[in-house]
């Protein structure tokens, strides 16, 4: 007899298990408060274009510009401001000297002349970046060069790029200039203008 109950007993507890394997479980619990909107969030700032007041890491794009001309001679980074229309801010100091050129050719030549100088020769600076108002005055007042006069057609100008200085120089300077300057990018390259030296970077000689 109690061979009996425990089989049966032992039966129950079979048909129980079965029972409770056959029958799907409840749905588990999900805590997804806030989780689409997070993910939502998160690809929307992933592929939305930056506004305004974002932060946007430009040092790339500056980097593969500063330096490069296109097929006009005009510096990328400075072609959306116009010849002449360039604002201080943009451009570079040449050390103390009171004057701004691109900022490549700043450097460059601040360069220049400290190695001017330690060979014992001063370079002056008269003139270096030219507005476009300026432009048109030294037009009126010196005539073009096509005409046989001294300045370019304003708006042509390298000076208007930041890519042009007019030197003080000396015979000895000149001389250190003819043979020096091409290495630091700077060429003569107008005409009857020994004093007018132009940038351009693909000159530049690795030190």
């Amino acid at each position: 007899m109690d061979g009996v109950l425990s089989i049966t007993q032992r039966i129950a507890g079979i048909q129980a298990q079965l029972t409770a394997l056959s029958t799907p479980p409840p749905p588990a619990t999900v805590d997804t408060t806030g989780t689409f909107d997070k993910l939502f969030t998160q690809a929307a700032g992933e592929f939305a274009p930056a506004s305004a007041t974002s932060p946007v890491d430009t040092t790339l794009a500056v980097t593969s510009a500063v330096g490069a001309l296109d097929a006009k001679g005009v510096p990328t980074d400075l072609a959306m401001y116009g010849n002449g229309k360039i604002p201080a801010q943009a451009l570079a100091p040449i050390g103390a000297t009171g004057h701004s050129m691109w900022a490549p050719a700043a450097a460059n030549f601040e360069k220049l002349l400290a190695d001017a100088k330690a060979d014992g020769v001063d370079i002056g600076i008269n003139d270096s970046y030219r507005t476009y108002e300026r432009q048109l005055e030294l037009e009126n007042r010196l005539g073009l060069l096509k005409d046989g006069g001294l300045a370019a057609v304003p708006g042509t100008s390298n000076h208007g790029w930041g890519r042009a200085l007019d030197l003080h120089l000396d015979g000895e300077a000149l001389a250190w200039m003819r043979a020096n300057g091409e290495k630091y990018g700077f060429v003569e390259d107008t005409p009857r203008e020994t004093w007018h030296w132009a940038y351009y970077p693909d000159r530049v000689k690795s030190a």
